[in-house]
Order: structure tokens, then C-alpha cells, then sequence
């Protein structure tokens, strides 16, 4: 594969994985389990129990397993056609997929930021 190809993939790659990050990190879907992980982070009494469930409630965290798996289905490596390809691309895939989650944080914020600001002046506009 040609690195023209590999970037590519690198960038699109990462798409899905920041989906199934974020999706499971700060979506209302997953809120119930997200909150029971996140209790057992904070009160587990072994640091290993308190670490995996802290996982599943933090983006970053979180995108390094989700990378690790589709790592296993596609099969992707980065510059290196050995067991390198697969560390470099995996940091590679969790580096972009993480810019990926924190440009739609921002958009998100800017979307509701916007939508506040609307609420405002139609409530300013009504209340005349």
C-alpha cells in the first residue's frame, strides 16, 4: 500500500473510532451505564477495578481500546509492514480520531452556544 493510501486510511480510520468513542463516552444512549462506571471508578477499593471503569468514561482512554480493536479487524498498519505498523498506526489512529472528537466538541459547544443566544433575544423580543 502506498503511504498515499495509508493516510487515507489514517484519516478515515479514525472517523468510526472517534464515533464509537464519543458515543460511548458523552452520549445520553450510554448515560446509565457511563454514570454506574463512573461511580465504580470513584469507589472501587482496587486501583485496577477504579482504572478499567474510569475507561469507559473518558474519550482518550476509551479511543485507545476502540483503536486496538479495529486495529484486529482491519488489519491496518502505518510505514512499517511488521508488528511496528501496528504500534504506529495505533497512535496514529488515536491521535487523529481524538482531534476528530475534540473539532466536534467545539462544534457542539458553538451549536448550543448559538442556540442560547437565539433563545435570549426571541425571549428579549417577546418580552417587549
Amino acid at each position: 500500500m502506498s503511504i498515499g493510501e495509508q493516510l487515507a486510511f489514517l484519516f478515515i480510520l479514525a472517523i468510526p473510532i472517534a464515533c464509537v468513542a464519543w458515543t460511548v463516552t458523552h452520549e445520553e444512549v450510554f448515560r446509565e451505564p457511563r454514570e454506574w462506571c463512573k461511580n465504580k471508578s470513584e469507589v472501587c477499593n482496587k486501583l485496577v477495578k477504579r482504572k478499567f471503569f474510569y475507561l469507559f468514561t473518558c474519550e482518550y482512554c476509551f479511543s485507545h481500546y476502540v483503536t486496538i480493536l479495529f486495529l484486529i479487524f482491519t488489519r491496518y498498519k502505518l510505514l512499517y509492514n511488521d508488528w511496528r505498523g501496528y504500534i504506529v498506526s495505533g497512535f496514529a489512529l488515536v491521535w487523529v480520531a481524538n482531534i476528530y472528537m475534540n473539532l466536534y466538541a467545539r462544534v457542539r459547544l458553538d451549536i448550543k452556544r448559538e442556540r442560547v443566544e437565539i433563545a435570549a433575544q426571541e425571549k428579549s423580543i417577546n418580552g417587549q
